[in-house]
This record gives structure tokens, C-alpha cells and sequence, in this order.
């Protein structure tokens, strides 16, 4: 299993124009036949010391390898998703991680 998470800072936070565009655009990423499963989200009404919950969205993907996940990146989908969509965030953090045996 490898996870795939992704958060966006949006440009125009309070903007639900932008909001709508980048989680239609994730919508249709979803789309890339590698991905097992997905999650498009915001952040929890939570507050705690260790939650950071200042960016606009986050994308959850699940992959059955990193081979898998490789594909993904260089999809036709998925690079259209960042030609398409790129202009709307200011900030991207991703974190990979593979499953412990």
C-alpha cells in the first residue's frame, strides 16, 4: 500500500469560486485508473496543539505500489489537473508514505 496526501493552500481562501474549481478538478483526477481509493477534504472543526488546519483542501489517494503512484504522476490526467489548475494555489505539501510490513 502507498498513501498518497496531498494539502492546498488556495490563493483566494475565501474565494468558493476557486474552492469549487480545485475540488472539481480533483473529482475528475480521481478518475486515473491507479488509484484505488481517494479522499478530497477540509479542514475538521478540531483544535488541538498539533492539528494544523490552515490549509483549503486536502487529497487522499491510495495506490497498491509505488509503481502505482509513479504512474499516477506522470498520468495525462493528472498533468492536466496541474495545468488546469496550478494558478488557484499558492502552497502544496505532500507526504508519502508506504505501508509497514
Amino acid at each position: 500500500m502507498f498513501v498518497h496526501h496531498v494539502y492546498f493552500w488556495l490563493k483566494r481562501p475565501s474565494s468558493s469560486e476557486d474552492l469549487q474549481q480545485l475540488v472539481d478538478g480533483l473529482r475528475k483526477l480521481s478518475g486515473v485508473p491507479q488509484i484505488r481509493s481517494f479522499h478530497i477534504g477540509r479542514p475538521a472543526d478540531t483544535n488541538r496543539s498539533v492539528i494544523d488546519s490552515t490549509y483549503s483542501v486536502s487529497w487522499l489517494n491510495m495506490f497498491d505500489s509505488a509503481e502505482d503512484e509513479a504512474i499516477y504522476q506522470e498520468h495525462p490526467m493528472h498533468l492536466e489537473f496541474i495545468s488546469t489548475c496550478s494558478h488557484l494555489w499558492e502552497r502544496v505539501v505532500v507526504y508519502d508514505s508506504e505501508q509497514i510490513d
